[in-house]
């Protein structure tokens, strides 16, 4: 990642998971739907506390750790072809 932030891979992980969680709900509806909206506002608090935790603990603003986590899990850089 063309990045400076140092971004750990369970940051990346959290929000991978958060990400897919809002993903399933594409066509859901009643009670599927209510109880996978739960399950993505899980995953989507665990990745921002663990950000925010990150962002504290190594100095870096939470506001661009957390852009940056995003912009690795939602538009990731190729593979540099080996």
């Amino acid at each position: 990642m063309s990045s400076d932030l140092n971004i750990p891979n369970d940051l990346i992980e959290l929000e991978r998971t958060a990400e897919a969680a809002r993903e399933g709900l594409a066509g859901l509806e009643g009670e599927a739907w209510d109880a996978q909206l739960i399950a993505w506002w899980e995953a989507s608090v665990a990745a921002l506390a663990a950000v925010t935790a990150h962002a504290e603990e190594s100095s870096q603003s939470r506001y661009k750790l957390e852009m940056a986590v995003k912009k690795a899990v939602r538009h990731p850089e190729p593979e540099p072809d080996a």
